[in-house]
């Protein structure tokens, strides 16, 4: 079986973003980029999968610029046998993602996409979603567990999900999308030698115009701020103190 894993390439999550000073965007420039921390997360589950004996290859999708190449080849070292670079210098909202990955499905076959629940840069939490709609496929998000049984025909993925309620576990037939969520695994660091090698496996560039996939953006971006800052604790010197300083503020009755 075949697992297709689509990355991102954003601000590394140690850096703290800088918004220009015209409010249009973030500031990128001379800033450390990494591979979002939820993606890394999908790259291990499909290479666990594949040391399993359950996948026969694990093939990375990027979408952005050329730059991304070093993204997907953090990919390869991690684990994947080869690479597809969507180049693009627009930034690509959710929904043209998710088509350009519907399209990649439909050369590539998968029998299970696997993706970040959603990128630490926009935070939408919207493109898996999106693509199993695209696709017609079942889907399970936010995983904390997968589980893959039999082939892509006939197989399923059991996936333990975590919701707002708990959690809840769905069993999935395959091909399926699986969007992953932070206590589904612990990325694995990419050893020199994997790295090394990383640099002679293909990657091939394509552009969403070669695809048919028109990638215009829909939303405009009106004005980007920083948040408030946090403001100063007060101490207290009893418990009748706070609650009548917690009945000033509206918080209890």
């Amino acid at each position: 079986m075949k697992l297709l894993v689509a990355v991102k390439r954003v601000i590394d999550y140690n850096v703290k973003p800088r918004v220009k000073a015209d409010g249009t965007g973030v500031d990128l420039a001379n800033v450390k980029m990494s591979m979002n921390p939820f993606d890394e997360i999908a790259v291990e589950e499909a290479t666990r999968l594949k040391e399993k004996g359950v996948a026969t290859e694990v093939v990375a999708v990027s979408i952005g610029p050329m730059k991304a190449q070093e993204t997907l080849r953090t990919a390869l070292a991690m684990g994947a046998d080869r690479a597809i670079l969507i180049q693009t210098d627009e930034e690509v909202e959710p929904l043209g993602v998710a088509k350009i990955l519907a399209k990649i499905a439909g050369e590539e076959q998968p029998g299970m996409i696997i993706l970040g629940k959603q990128a630490i840069d926009d935070d939408s939490n919207q493109t898996g979603q999106m693509l199993a709609a695209l696709l017609g496929w079942p889907q399970g998000t936010f995983a904390s567990k997968v589980e893959v049984e039999g082939s892509v025909h006939g197989g399923s993925v059991t996936v333990a999900r975590e919701v707002d309620g708990g959690a809840e576990t769905v069993k999935l037939k395959l091909p399926a999308v699986v969007t992953t969520d932070l206590r589904l695994n612990e990325p694995r660091y990419a050893s020199l030698p994997n790295i090394m090698k990383a640099k002679s496996k293909p990657l091939v560039t394509r552009t969403p115009e070669e695809l048919g996939v028109d990638v215009a953006r829909r939303l405009e971006t009106l004005k980007v701020v920083e948040p408030a800052k946090r403001q100063a604790g007060v101490k207290v010197g009893s418990v009748d103190e706070l609650v009548a300083k917690l009945k000033t503020l509206g918080v209890v009755a």
